[in-house]
């Protein structure tokens, strides 16, 4: 199979983490693609990151005003020219292997729609690698999200490493101006026929958020976005979908046990905390990474379930109508 990928990133105020993303693409096994990054009205712009690649990659740089990553994405398949659209995160770094991998994915069983896990560098700081635990564990949301071996719920990719035919472009369209648009997108194209699977073996090193308050907003944004795929796609919420917000109930719960009746009901938050714990040591083998996944697990799950309980709360039982940036009729090809 002869195919070339369009590589399309977005980009808005990283231009150092756009070089160790440009950087890592020039030095893929094998080329088989053309680069697309858009600018989405920088003040810090990477232009001078991509003009040291001209002559490395094949590589287009594109400026446009400030409107978002799901219309950033859209305009870069508008100038792609690939037969394969492949989307990461400018936050991220590609093993050399990574095209020539999913060159022998897709020889071997071609699928229209793919997703790849993500993963941490042993250069990445103890923060990050606590993140990427908390994101990626089966304890927090992993196995809901589909993003490692055992999976809870129907895999969706993620636009940090998500791909997909031309042709599915020209069926579906782009990326709908809200949260969780990469799960929309998704959606609609298993609704369209097509097949969409995790690829395990096509993974990223993902450079997440390593503030605290910035990676809670980020979670917490995420748990608003599976109440508005259900406004939009009623049979995509299920039960498990839940656990997060039932975990921050319960969590409440049983600390005003504690305050009102006895301190013992904290034990299984303290159970919790050491299963966090143990997970991450075995996985990174670093005792003080182990101590920041209890922290960075809590942040997740607290921020994911705040967000679905105030979703839901709004648009479920107060019938609240959806808000613009919800709107996903609006237009997928903008």
């Amino acid at each position: 199979m002869d195919l070339k990928y369009s590589i399309i990133i977005p980009v808005y105020n990283r231009p150092e983490e756009m070089a160790e993303m440009l950087e890592s693409l020039s030095a893929q096994k094998e080329k088989n693609f053309e680069v697309v990054v858009v600018e989405d009205g920088s003040s810090r712009p990477c232009k001078d990151e991509t003009d040291r690649y001209a002559g490395v990659l094949e590589i287009r740089y594109i400026a446009k005003p400030n409107t978002g990553r799901s219309d950033t994405r859209n305009v870069g398949m508008k100038h792609a020219g690939g037969d394969y659209f492949l989307f990461f995160d400018s936050d991220c770094i590609l093993p050399p292997e990574y095209v020539s991998t999913l060159n022998r994915c897709l020889e071997k069983d071609y699928v229209d729609c793919f997703g790849g896990p993500d993963r941490a560098l042993p250069t990445f700081t103890d923060m990050q690698k606590a993140v990427n635990f908390a994101m990626t564990s089966f304890l927090t949301t992993g196995g809901i999200r589909g993003s490692g071996k055992v999976c809870m719920e129907k895999f969706h990719p993620r636009s940090f490493n998500m791909g997909f035919s031309r042709q599915v472009y020209e069926r579906v369209g782009g990326f709908a101006d809200m949260f969780g648009e990469d799960i929309d997108l998704s959606i609609r194209i298993r609704q369209a026929g097509s097949k969409v699977v995790l690829l395990p073996e096509v993974s990223v090193y993902h450079k997440r958020r390593v503030n605290l308050k910035k990676f809670f907003r980020q979670v917490y944004n995420f748990g608003q976005a599976r109440i508005f795929l259900y406004k939009l796609h009623p049979g995509s919420l299920k039960a498990v979908h839940a656990l997060p917000a039932l975990f921050v109930l319960g969590e409440a719960a049983l600390i005003l046990l504690a305050v009102f009746h006895r301190p013992g009901w904290l034990l299984f938050l303290a159970f919790y905390a050491v299963m966090l714990f143990l997970a991450s040591a075995v996985k990174n083998r670093n005792l003080k990474i182990a101590l920041l996944s209890v922290v960075t697990g809590f942040v997740q799950l607290n921020g994911y379930g705040s967000g679905f309980i105030k979703a839901f709360w709004n648009k479920v039982i107060l019938k609240k109508d959806l808000e613009k940036g919800e709107k996903l009729r609006r237009s997928y090809n903008k």
